[in-house]
């Protein structure tokens, strides 16, 4: 997580690649595009331009919005350790949890309120997961 908070700077292929990266994982997740948007904080614009096959669209993400990418790409990386079938990776962020943080509200619904602290509150519950492995 270190990497998170050093100020970087992204190339336009870097902001491109992993935006697309992340939607990908959203769509897998049931994310609707409003949600989407929400949680990498982009305009309806760029979500429809980003999934485009169009390979001379460039884009440039501020130091928030990589993180929120960032963050999207490390659940899926705890969520594919926690869960070895791919209907608990891509279907765990839109399934009820009971678990203390989540209170019977979806990860999606939470990280999907569009601010920075849902987002990564939502990040560390489900990383802890991977530590109840052992």
């Amino acid at each position: 997580m270190s990497g998170l908070s050093q100020l970087q700077s992204f190339t336009k292929s870097h902001c491109v690649a992993g935006l697309r990266a992340a939607l990908r994982i959203l769509d897998k997740w049931q994310a609707t595009s409003d949600q989407a948007c929400r949680i990498l904080r982009i305009s309806r614009s760029t979500y429809t331009r980003a999934r485009q096959d169009d390979t001379d669209w460039s884009v440039g993400l501020d130091q928030d919005q990589m993180q929120r990418v960032s963050f999207v790409l490390n659940i899926h990386a705890a969520l594919r350790t926690v869960f070895d079938n791919p209907e608990n990776v891509y279907g765990f962020a839109s399934m009820s949890n009971d678990n203390e943080f989540f209170n019977g509200r979806k990860p999606l619904d939470i990280m999907a309120q569009g601010d920075m602290v849902s987002l990564y509150e939502t990040f560390r519950r489900i990383d802890a997961l991977r530590g109840a492995q052992w």
